[in-house]
């Protein structure tokens, strides 16, 4: 069989594949291409993934020593969907809120809050009690689970918030009920009648974006479900692109390893609740190892993983200090940042049998977006790959909303069913990224005459640090609250191993004293530890400013760079 181009190969997917045929539907006044015959919300997808997990009988979820097949996997999340019914009275449209850390409890608690048209709010779980009150104020979200370290930062705010904290693992004792109990008086593991529109709510997570607060992503059933069966799609294009050999076996099945946090998007869309129709296994880390990733991936025979350019490298170093080859890895992918161009042809002589990958998505698009794998990846490092047919559509506009032709840089702007469908409770913000469906991301970039995407700039004040979004402003917003710094002004620092870190330059009031330490430290009651300038320098006097009075971010940027060794303190 000979390779067919991509177009020809997408409309042969198309046409003789029911699951990936194409209509189009309004949505919300705007009519977009659309998947005619997926499931509509999670609960059937969960349903309709049994006969791809060996009708349900496959082992599924494996966590350390614990064992799930797909049937035990389905009963656990149904007696808890009951239990929030029956025992925390939650009901369709209700918000619950998850904060923890990776544990097969919050995968149980996502797909039974989504089975009974409830809505999930992911909290991440390095915020500080201060960022934790601001989303549930912000969600109106009544009841969190939470394990021990999120426990004892919820507790201060549970009576002020009216919070009701439900204590997973090690957080059981600490809260006012736990899930443990909640799931022993639940005996009912039928599947829960709750009438489900695919266009309603299924999921908040929050992201940074250029405000000092981070923003509500509020995402749909039908948005996910479209993300997850564009993935499944590409899997179906791929022998069709490139024909295996005459005669070759039948692939293993697959297995994958959850290495990011599940609060985030690239682990529960395209990892998670993808896994099920494509029925893999999954296997999940509760924090990221790399030596006890690559245990994982050779004593259960992982073939892909998911994670940001960071846990590539640690991937790549443990493996050689452990002498293992991990022969089974054939799928390493990098989303959340760009990968250095030279880590690409290094990971791919480290596991030759494996598909060195890149993607870009946003939590807004469902991480829908662009991606590229294998050769092509390998030719051009420093792309982010192809849109993923069939449902999407891309042009780069100027400024004033006009498109920017081959080969031009402008902003790229996305449509299809898997954008958001807005940030919660901020119309102006919603308005000021969305026009007529199209979704203008803050990437800067162009496409060439092949369909290669390269993103070169962003247009919003984002630091991205190991796949984290860090809004410059919030880091500004936690800085100004230190009564010695009159002005400050955050920034990307480049590093080796994180790909960038926070930097910051800052005023002192005259005649006040600080240092760098002491700054951290009072950081640290007000934002997460990954957002605190691991860098900051002390300016003699106001930060520089352009012509508008605005702060010369990039001039203060590039002259604070230029120092090697910035100042620990000034007077």
């Amino acid at each position: 069989m000979n390779p067919m181009a991509l177009e020809d190969a997408v409309q042969h997917v198309i046409t003789t594949e029911p699951v990936f045929e194409v209509t189009s539907a309004n949505i919300r006044g705007t009519t977009y291409k659309v998947f005619k015959n997926i499931p509509g919300h999670v609960r059937a997808l969960m349903q309709a993934s049994r006969d791809a997990q060996d009708n349900g009988a496959a082992e599924y979820l494996v966590y350390g020593d614990e064992r799930w097949t797909y049937d035990e996997f389905c009963a656990e999340t149904n007696r808890m969907a009951h239990a929030l019914q029956n025992e925390l009275g939650v009901g369709a449209g209700d918000r619950v809120a998850i904060a923890m850390r990776n544990c097969p409890e919050l995968l149980f608690l996502f797909t039974a809050i989504g089975s009974i048209g409830a809505i999930t709010v992911f909290l991440n779980a390095w915020w500080t009690t201060e960022e934790l009150e601001y989303a549930l104020g912000d969600s109106d979200a009544r009841i969190v689970f939470a394990d021990d370290k999120r426990v004892e930062r919820l507790l201060p705010i549970s009576q002020k918030k009216h919070i009701q904290i439900i204590g997973v693992r090690e957080g059981a004792d600490q809260a006012y009920a736990n899930y443990a109990g909640l799931l022993a008086r639940s005996t009912d593991d039928s599947w829960p009648e709750v009438e489900i529109d695919t266009d309603d709510d299924f999921v908040i997570m929050y992201s940074s974006g250029t405000t000092g607060q981070p923003k509500g992503v509020v995402q749909t059933h039908r948005g996910a479900m479209s993300a997850v069966f564009t993935w499944l799609m590409q899997a179906a294009l791929a022998p069709l692109l490139d024909p295996p050999e005459p005669n070759a076996p039948e692939p293993p099945r697959p297995a994958v390893l959850v290495v990011t946090p599940l609060f985030h998007v690239t682990a529960t869309h395209p990892v998670f609740l993808t896994s099920m129709p494509a029925g893999a296994k999954l296997a999940v880390m509760s924090r990221w190892d790399a030596e006890e990733a690559v245990r994982i991936i050779r004593d259960n025979e992982i073939r892909r993983m998911l994670g940001v350019p960071t846990q590539s490298h640690d991937l790549m170093v443990a493996a050689r200090q452990m002498g293992e080859t991990l022969p089974t890895l054939e799928f390493l992918g990098s989303g959340g940042a760009k990968r250095p161009a030279a880590q690409v042809s290094e990971l791919q002589e480290a596991f030759p049998n494996a598909q060195i990958a890149t993607g870009w998505g946003m939590t807004e698009t469902n991480a829908n977006g662009i991606g590229m794998a294998g050769p092509d990846y390998v030719a051009r490092p420093g792309a982010a790959g192809r849109l993923y047919p069939p449902i999407q559509e891309l042009k780069f506009l100027d400024d004033d909303g006009d498109e920017m032709p081959l080969g031009e840089v402008g902003e790229i702007t996305v449509k299809s069913p898997s954008n958001m469908r807005c940030y919660l409770n901020k119309p102006e913000a919603t308005l000021e990224v969305f026009r007529d469906g199209w979704l203008r991301t803050g990437d800067i970039g162009y496409i060439d005459d092949d369909g290669i995407v390269t993103i070169v700039d962003r247009k919003k004040n984002i630091i991205i640090r190991g796949g984290e979004n860090i809004a410059c402003l919030d880091v500004e917003g936690a800085l100004h609250k230190h009564p010695a710094i009159a002005e400050a002004c955050a920034f990307p620092v480049p590093h080796e191993r994180l790909g960038e870190v926070v930097g910051a330059g800052v005023y002192l009031r005259p005649g006040m004293l600080a240092s760098t330490e002491e700054i951290q430290s009072y950081l640290a009651e007000h934002i997460a530890h990954f957002k605190i300038p691991e860098h900051i320098w002390f300016l003699e006097g106001p930060l520089p400013r352009g012509a508008t009075d605005k702060l010369d971010r990039r001039g203060l940027r590039a002259q604070c760079i230029k120092s090697l060794t910035p100042s620990e303190s000034t007077t």
